[in-house]
This record gives C-alpha cells, sequence and structure tokens, in this order.
C-alpha cells in the first residue's frame, strides 16, 4: 500500500462502512405513513442530505405536524436502532480496507450524521467499534455534513491537516464539503446514489471506486 501522503482516514458510516441506505428510505415512509401522510417519492432524497435536526424541522414544517423537534428525533431514532442493533450487514471489504490501513499505521474514525445509540450497536455487533479511534455522529456536531466542522474536529481528534486527511464517503454533498476544505476525497458508490450524481462524484472525488477495494488499490 502506498499511502499518497495520506497520514489519517475520516470514514463515513451509513453506505459507506454499514449497508444501510435502504433502511432510511424505509423509515422515512414509515414516519410518515404512521402519520397518516403519503410520502413523496423523492423525500429520503430531500432529507438525506440534511442534519438529524434539520431533518426534524422539515418534517414538522411541511407536513404541519403537531409534534416537536424532540419527539421527531426520539421516534426516528426508534424505527431505526432495532435494525442496527440485530440486522444491518457491513459493505463489502470493510475489513480488508482496515486492516490496509492498520498495516500502513494509519489511524481511521468516525464522521456520521446518524444516532449515537445506533451507530454504536451497529459497530459493536460487527465487532468494528474498537478499531476505532473515534466515533463523532450528528449529535456531537449538529450542523450536519454541509458544514465542514465535523470533518475538521475529525482531523484534528486523528491529528492531521485536510490536505494529509481522506474523507470516504457515499453521497455527492459530503464530499463536496470535505473538498472544499481542503481534505482528500474518496467516493465509494452505493445503490441509493442517483447516476448524476455518482457522476458529479467521480468529477469532484480525489478517488473513486465501486467498493472500498477499489478504493484501496488506488492508495
Amino acid at each position: 500500500m502506498n499511502n499518497g501522503g495520506i497520514r489519517g482516514v475520516i470514514l463515513d458510516l451509513d453506505g459507506t462502512l454499514l449497508d444501510s441506505m435502504p433502511l432510511w428510505h424505509e423509515i422515512d415512509l414509515q414516519f410518515l405513513t404512521e402519520n397518516g401522510i403519503e410520502p413523496p417519492e423523492n423525500i429520503s432524497e430531500i432529507v438525506g442530505k440534511m442534519s438529524i435536526t434539520e431533518w426534524a424541522d422539515y418534517f414538522i414544517r411541511t407536513f404541519r405536524m403537531p409534534y416537536t423537534p424532540e419527539y421527531v428525533i426520539r421516534r426516528i431514532e426508534e424505527l431505526a436502532e432495532t435494525a442496527y442493533r440485530e440486522s444491518i450487514p457491513e459493505k463489502p471489504y470493510v475489513r480488508k480496507f482496515l486492516d490496509a490501513l492498520d498495516e500502513a499505521h494509519i489511524p481511521y474514525g468516525i464522521a456520521t450524521a446518524t444516532y449515537r445509540n445506533s451507530a454504536m450497536a451497529a459497530l459493536r455487533r460487527l465487532g468494528l467499534w474498537e478499531r476505532m479511534q473515534f466515533v463523532l455522529t450528528g449529535e456531537d456536531v449538529p450542523s450536519g455534513k454541509k458544514n465542514p466542522e465535523i470533518y475538521l474536529l475529525a482531523a484534528q481528534k486523528l491529528g492531521t491537516q485536510p490536505h494529509e486527511t481522506l474523507v470516504v464517503e457515499d453521497a455527492l454533498h459530503c464530499v463536496r464539503t470535505a473538498a472544499a476544505a481542503g481534505f482528500l476525497t474518496a467516493g465509494v458508490y452505493d445503490a441509493a446514489i442517483l447516476p448524476e450524481e455518482w457522476d458529479a462524484m467521480q468529477e469532484t472525488c480525489t478517488l473513486t471506486g465501486c467498493h472500498l477495494l477499489e478504493i484501496l488499490g488506488q492508495i
């Protein structure tokens, strides 16, 4: 492995390490349906770019729900947590990717917009929690991934500068945020990515691949 000057790696969770994106589509639909609302076809695409707080505010405002943001956040977490604790699988080649980083003595951690309890449950079940230097969640950094704060804090924890830190993501808005802040970026394909967004990711990212093993081959 030729690390190409990479001294640290920041990993996304959903769609990058975990095959969890289909679950979030189902949760969007379930939450709206249980409140008597016909879900718009593109609802997951809309809220997928939001932080947890923005997501709750959007649902309340758009669908005129008589709830507090705290209730919406708690209910969405309830719907997600069982799947994270019991069934969500990891994406292909996660362990080979982490093993190669370990062999190269490159530290890594997670920056995710999801809930801490859900993230912890899945990572512990899969035996990945102990391998991470840190796990930053949407509860640690509420501003979401349209703001580089979570990546800058992650780099600080790694002891690296953005130009020597690789951010691995599966979403276009995330890699754009990281790249604009000076990070190296790797875009990993996920079935939830729209074709035009994948094209844009290939133009934006330092590296792209259909899976983590392809990314590893380029480092």
